[in-house]
């Protein structure tokens, strides 16, 4: 019998994908999206238990950078005989794992947080491999649960490829890992006002064209040309690599005054609450389908201003609609005027509105307790 099993209940699993045994938690959001949908499940009436389960080969070890008593961390192997439901999140488990499963009783979620039609379309036009021969889908998910912030683009593509009809489900999130990772930083990581000319970032992945800086790049030389002694410098994360091996981006931002004025700067990875903290007065960002992420909820939960564009959490920050630079560029304006002066009330307003979002609010309570009970109504696949 496993350590975690407890007697009565649900017992629940989310499966992660470790590459090392200390990995970051900010290589990507895959690692956070799993701890803070457990967290949001253990306040599901009925849930006894919810663990992590590693679905590579790489060691379970103190190196991992969270609380293992508080979200604690198994392989595989390990799991697989006291899980009444699984939840395929941050890595995947063969179709011999699933046999084993099934054979046991147990549920089988597919739960999709990615834009992958856009993976998979940019796979195949521009040769960026991801699985090449080898795809195994998983003909046997008991449920398809999508957040909302990428159903837009890819609910129909899982539907078809997954032969289950999918369900929107509410999106989580927790500052509990911002907090724990900000707490050394002056003043909690949180924002602070500061005198002169502002320090600028875009802080997009810049992975593929869901996430990419050129137009929060643009909303910044509008600004720039509009107030250029409002604006001390520009940082553009994870674009060193653009502004040293593309010509196309290095021609494109020797256009602008920003970069002919030497107040750009194209730089690696950051950490967020450190680059934050750091480096960053105003946060600009743009989304093309994919109006809602961890990146903004961190920056508004910290007190800094965010010009951005994702309509699904448009209350928060800066907000302007579509493609629209020059009223994004309004926003940041306002937001270089205004800010300092309520940023206090800001901070505490934005955390407000991100309640929603929280482990243990009554609603994402609620939906995710509505959701369990219907996957263990049904029939097993």
């Amino acid at each position: 019998m496993s350590a975690f099993r407890t007697d009565g209940g649900l017992r629940i699993g989310i499966t992660i994908g470790l590459g090392a045994e200390g990995e970051s938690l900010w290589v990507n959001g895959i690692k956070q999206n799993a701890i803070y949908l457990a967290e949001a499940l253990k306040h599901v009436e009925g849930v006894a238990s919810v663990v992590l389960v590693n679905t590579t080969a790489v060691a379970i070890t103190p190196a991992l950078p969270w609380d293992l008593q508080r979200w604690p961390a198994v392989a595989f192997d390990a799991a697989k005989d006291a899980l009444d439901v699984l939840i395929e999140l941050g890595g995947q488990v063969s179709a011999q794992q699933t046999a084993y499963l099934k054979e046991r009783g147990t549920r089988l979620v597919s739960y999709c947080c990615g834009s992958e039609y856009v993976s998979v379309m940019e796979s195949v036009m521009f040769g960026r491999p991801m699985f090449g021969y080898e795809l195994f889908v998983n003909p046997r998910y008991d449920a398809v649960w999508v957040i909302p912030q990428v159903a837009g683009n890819s609910l129909h593509f899982f539907r078809t490829l997954r032969r289950r009809e999918p369900r929107i489900v509410p999106f989580v999130w927790d500052p509990v890992l911002l907090v724990q990772a900000a707490q050394a930083l002056p003043g909690g990581g949180e924002y602070r006002p500061r005198t002169g000319a502002r320090r600028l970032s875009v802080m997009e992945p810049n992975h593929d064209v869901v996430k990419f800086c050129l137009y929060p790049i643009l909303i910044a030389e509008e600004a720039y040309r509009a107030a250029p002694g409002l604006v001390g410098m520009l940082h553009v994360t994870n674009a060193e690599h653009l502004a040293t091996h593309s010509a196309e981006f290095i021609a494109l931002m020797n256009q602008l005054s920003l970069v002919r004025d030497h107040k750009a700067a194209f730089v690696g990875r950051y950490d967020t609450p450190q680059f934050l903290s750091a480096a960053t007065d105003v946060v600009i960002s743009h989304q093309w389908d994919n109006p809602l992420n961890y990146a903004y909820l961190e920056a508004c939960w910290q007190g800094y201003p965010l010009v951005h564009n994702a309509a699904l959490c448009s209350d928060l920050g800066y907000f302007y609609p579509g493609n629209d630079v020059q009223a994004g560029c309004a926003r940041l304006l306002e937001a270089l005027d205004t800010h300092d002066a309520g940023h206090d009330t800001y901070r505490h307003r934005q955390r407000q509105a991100m309640s929603r979002y929280l482990p243990g609010q009554r609603a994402l309570t609620q939906a995710y307790g509505e959701l369990l009970h219907g996957l263990m109504q049904a029939p097993l696949t």
